[in-house]
C-alpha cells in the first residue's frame, strides 16, 4: 500500500496533468483521438505532447483531444491553433515528431511545413 504522501504526490501530477488540458488561453494543441486515430498511434502522441508542455512548463498551451478529424489516411492529425486563431493540420504526426512541433511551432512560431496536411495532399 503506498503512503498517504505517496498519494499526495499521485494526486498533485494528476491534477498538473488534467490543467494543462483545460487551461484556457495562449495556444490550444488538438490531437485526433476517435476509432482511426487511436489505431495509428494518437493515444501516444496525446501522452508526449502533454508531458513535453508539461515538463517544459510551456505556458499559455491547452493541450486536449477531438474526435473525427475526416482525413483518416493522414492519422494521427494534430491541430495547432496560434493565438489569433490561425489554425495548422499536421499529418502523420509521431511521438518522435513531437518535440520538433514544440520547439518550432509552439515555442519559434514557424510552421513544420513538412509536416502539414497540405504537404502529404501535395
Amino acid at each position: 500500500m503506498k503512503s498517504l504522501e505517496d498519494l499526495k504526490k499521485i494526486r498533485d501530477e494528476a491534477a498538473k496533468n488534467l490543467t494543462i488540458r483545460s487551461t484556457k488561453g495562449g495556444k490550444k494543441i488538438v490531437v485526433g483521438m476517435a476509432t482511426c486515430g487511436i489505431s495509428a498511434g494518437a493515444r501516444p502522441v496525446l501522452a508526449a505532447f502533454v508531458e513535453e508542455v508539461t515538463n517544459r512548463n510551456i505556458p499559455n498551451v491547452i493541450v486536449t483531444q477531438t474526435g473525427c478529424m475526416g482525413e483518416c489516411q493522414y492519422e494521427p492529425i494534430v491541430q495547432v491553433y496560434d493565438e489569433d486563431g490561425t489554425r495548422t493540420i499536421y499529418g502523420h504526426v509521431h511521438v518522435e515528431d513531437v518535440k520538433q512541433i514544440i520547439d518550432e511551432h509552439i515555442i519559434g512560431g514557424n510552421i513544420v511545413t513538412e509536416k502539414t496536411l497540405e504537404h502529404y495532399k501535395g
